[in-house]
């Protein structure tokens, strides 16, 4: 299981990496593997402010569409559009080509309250 220590991670299974005050969220390889093939990535919140724990968008697989959580609040400046025809890039490449959204943070810090690249293992058992 590919579980980068760069990223955070939320114990709904998104990943965040922060890129001074921005930072790209998407879903873990763990997720990725419980949901199977990803057939559509759903995303209608760009320019939106949202709080963290709302829904920002939703993952549909061939068996079931998932919410998608916000990990920490703030504003989404970008939805990755190469989903739109690729949305398998999610299933084999989680955390570059299938980043899903492109965020400006609310408050950098709240990156800080999120699991470590450990801490999200021992959630998943690996």
């Amino acid at each position: 299981m590919n579980i980068p220590d760069n990223l955070k991670y939320t114990k709904d299974h998104e990943w965040v990496r922060v890129e001074g005050d921005e930072a790209y969220i998407g879903i873990t390889d763990f997720a990725q593997r419980e949901l199977g093939d990803i057939v559509y990535v759903e995303v209608e919140t760009v320019d939106e402010e949202i709080d963290e724990g709302e829904v920002f968008g939703t993952v549909e697989a061939v068996k079931t569409v998932s919410d998608l959580f916000m990990p920490v609040g703030g504003t989404v400046l970008e939805f990755n559009e190469s989903l739109e025809d690729a949305p398998e890039s999610v299933n084999d490449d989680p955390y570059d080509k299938g980043w899903m959204i492109k965020l400006k943070l609310s408050d950098p810090s709240s990156v800080d309250k999120l699991l470590s690249a450990e801490e999200y293992k021992e959630l998943i058992g690996e």
